[in-house]
């Protein structure tokens, strides 16, 4: 939804490969179907992905690295505020995990 929904579509319609990288399943097909219907690129993909999980984040990082031949563009868009206090079970602070440390350590792995 938001910034990252919106970026998505116009690399979808500069006909981009363009994988969403989402925590939903279900919210995330359904931002693929939506882009696909509206541009005529059937090249969006849905990889599942949470950033506040280091474990998700080396996981999407590895499938990214083995199953891609290139990377032009990332888009770090992932964020949340105004949770609870909340210790992901990596024992990490859950807003500043999401927000930064994820979005950090992805960037990092997928530039090798």
């Amino acid at each position: 939804a938001g910034i990252g929904k919106c970026v998505a579509l116009d690399l979808a319609r500069r006909n981009a490969r363009t994988i969403l990288a989402c925590r939903s399943h279900e919210r995330g097909q359904a931002a693929v179907e939506e882009i696909r219907a509206a541009t005529g690129n059937p090249a969006v993909l849905l990889r599942l992905l949470d950033t506040g999980s280091l474990a998700s984040v080396h996981a999407f990082a590895q499938a990214v690295l083995r199953e891609e031949k290139r990377l032009d563009v990332l888009v770090n868009n992932a964020g949340l505020t105004g949770l609870p206090f909340t210790i992901t079970p990596e024992g990490l602070e859950q807003t500043f995990a999401t927000n930064y440390l994820g979005p950090f350590l992805l960037t990092n792995l997928l530039l090798g």
